[in-house]
């Protein structure tokens, strides 16, 4: 059985077919240029997407390994922070799908004790997810938390859609799936993670994951919090921070785990249609005793109205 890490809020998933991506007109791209100051431009080319690693898991899709090529394009080099996403509401009003359905997915170590008395419903095979009312993008624990000293932090609480709204609003897109993996690589052939093969550098971890016994024991030295800042960590070769471990992020693909049987595919956008959508990276719950998802060829999916404390995006555009 595939072990699940991002619960899911819709329990009938629906199918929806893939919409042509259309660039923003150049008037859009140049009223947001100031959203474009923290992307980085990559050439694209040739790599090596996926894995057979015996630590994958092959029911995910991670294999085979596939020659992929990409044309060039821009990435963000930090997640959406809590600030950006804030002068997005703030400019259009927008409310998030955890503050439409009134509540969201929050890992049971985050949550007060005052609010943990207020839930009445767990994840039935996780849980360690609870359903907690109030949860949301700026109250990433419940009613009773804020984000005021978390504003370098990655917005959390954001569904597919809602993160597609953010990158309608500032004339950009979500990666694809292979875009996200190349620029995770950092120009690294088949290496597990962004920096290389071994998970720790002289004894110290790169990366944001869960240390200790999961999902009951912390066991870093300090007070577990959850997501940590943007550019927490060292960045990767290609200056991309925080790519595997801290949280999942958004694709623009339909998750499929079969891939086309091709020599070579050309700039993939995944399936026409789907129920669920891509998510790379891990997060700050994954651990090799339960989900081994924190390496860069690892894939997860969740439906488009799901949301957790755990899940965020970055933004990527096509260079015109």
């Amino acid at each position: 059985m595939i072990k699940k890490c991002c619960p899911t809020r819709d329990k009938t998933p629906k199918v929806y077919e893939n919409k042509k991506f259309v660039p923003s007109p150049l008037s859009v791209l140049m009223k947001n240029r100031r959203h474009f100051e923290n992307m980085i431009e990559l050439t694209g080319g040739d790599f090596l997407m996926g894995t057979t690693d015996i630590e994958g898991f092959m029911d995910d899709g991670e294999g085979p390994v596939r020659q992929v090529q990409l044309k060039p394009f821009l990435l963000d080099k930090y997640t959406v922070s809590n600030a950006q996403f804030k002068e997005f509401v703030t400019a259009t009003g927008y409310r998030t799908d955890a503050e439409k359905y009134g509540w969201s997915f929050v890992f049971h170590l985050l949550v007060s004790d005052t609010v943990k008395r207020q839930v009445h419903q767990t994840v039935q095979q996780t849980p360690w997810w609870l359903q907690v009312l109030g949860a949301c993008w700026h109250m990433p624990e419940g009613l009773d938390s804020s984000i005021s000293n978390r504003m370098d932090h990655p917005v959390v609480h954001v569904s597919w859609n809602d993160a597609q709204a953010y990158c309608n609003w500032s004339g950009r897109r979500l990666p694809t799936e292979a875009e996200w993996e190349y620029a995770a690589r950092g120009g690294l052939v088949q290496k597990k993670y962004p920096w290389g093969n071994k998970l720790k550098y002289k004894g110290k971890h790169k990366c944001n994951i869960w240390q200790g016994v999961f999902p009951s024991k912390h066991t870093d030295g300090s007070k577990f919090t959850g997501a940590m800042r943007v550019d927490e960590y060292a960045p990767n070769d290609y200056g991309f921070y925080n790519m595997v471990g801290n949280v999942w992020e958004w694709c623009s693909d339909w998750f499929s785990n079969t891939h086309p049987p091709s020599s070579l595919i050309i700039d993939p956008t995944g399936p026409q249609i789907g129920t669920d959508k891509i998510i790379k990276g891990g997060s700050y719950l994954c651990h090799k005793s339960y989900c081994n998802r924190y390496r860069v060829a690892a894939r997860s999916h969740n439906t488009l109205d799901s949301s957790t404390g755990h899940m965020s995006f970055r933004c990527a555009a096509d260079i015109v």
